[in-house]
């Protein structure tokens, strides 16, 4: 069996709205570009505006997909495509606050029936698979538990660790209830036992967070995540 090598350059696709002012679009390219670094490859990335993505064909020839922060976004057809293009073609996956968000929904959508599932932010009718929270999380920072030999845990060596947000909306109470029977798992709880991450078991690398740890790039710190995401996208 040939052994195939491992890619030297790597081409990202960073899929929403990129706006200079959103600390997390600010973090992106240093968390990226550190996590190279430290792998000594090189990783180019393209933004994808929302409004420029409309097939999955547009997708095709990159080696990581990244559904970025900061929804609503200007056309949420647009991530669900990602999401899906990703989700069904073991495309290296990475979702964060509102990439999370989304990637919940195209799953319950597409995966689970829930045809008309819906975000509490833009949706006044559906089955709200996302849905405000009681408490907001807008620059908050706070612990979080995670599962045991996932790629998340694998990611950042340790179960248990210390992340931000910036959001105000997060997984429904119905929606939660439902997650048990798919193959999109749950694998990091707040301490409150709210679900803040989560990765397809069928999957090389599909992991989405309600937190922003790529923010972590602009104390200078590394992003374990981005690291895991760069590592699968070589092959």
């Amino acid at each position: 069996m040939e052994h195939t090598p491992q890619k030297d350059t790597l081409r990202i696709a960073l899929v929403g709205d990129y706006n200079p002012d959103v600390l997390a679009h600010q973090a992106i390219p240093l968390a990226i570009d550190d996590a190279a670094a430290v792998l000594d490859i090189t990783a180019d990335y393209d933004w994808i505006a929302t409004t420029e993505l409309s097939s999955p064909e547009d997708l095709v020839g990159y080696d990581a997909l990244w559904l970025v922060p900061a929804s609503p976004y200007k056309n949420v057809q647009a991530a669900f495509i990602a999401a899906r293009y990703a989700r069904e073609n073991s495309l290296p996956f990475l979702g964060t606050c509102g990439g999370f968000q989304h990637a919940l929904i195209e799953y319950a959508r597409n995966e689970l029936g829930w045809h008309d599932a819906a975000h509490a932010e833009t949706d006044s009718d559906g089955r709200m698979v996302i849905a405000p929270l009681t408490c907001s999380l807008v620059e908050v920072t706070n612990t979080i538990e995670l599962r045991a030999n996932t790629l998340i845990a694998k990611a950042y060596g340790r179960e248990e660790i210390v992340e931000g947000y910036h959001c105000n909306y997060g997984v429904s109470e119905a929606f939660a209830a439902e997650l048990e029977k798919g193959d999109l798992r749950v694998t990091g709880w707040d301490e409150q036992g709210d679900i803040r991450a989560v990765e397809l078991v069928t999957h090389p690398f599909f992991v989405a967070t309600l937190f922003q740890h790529e923010r972590a790039a602009l104390d200078g710190r590394p992003a374990p995540l981005v690291q895991a995401l760069l590592r699968a996208a070589q092959g």
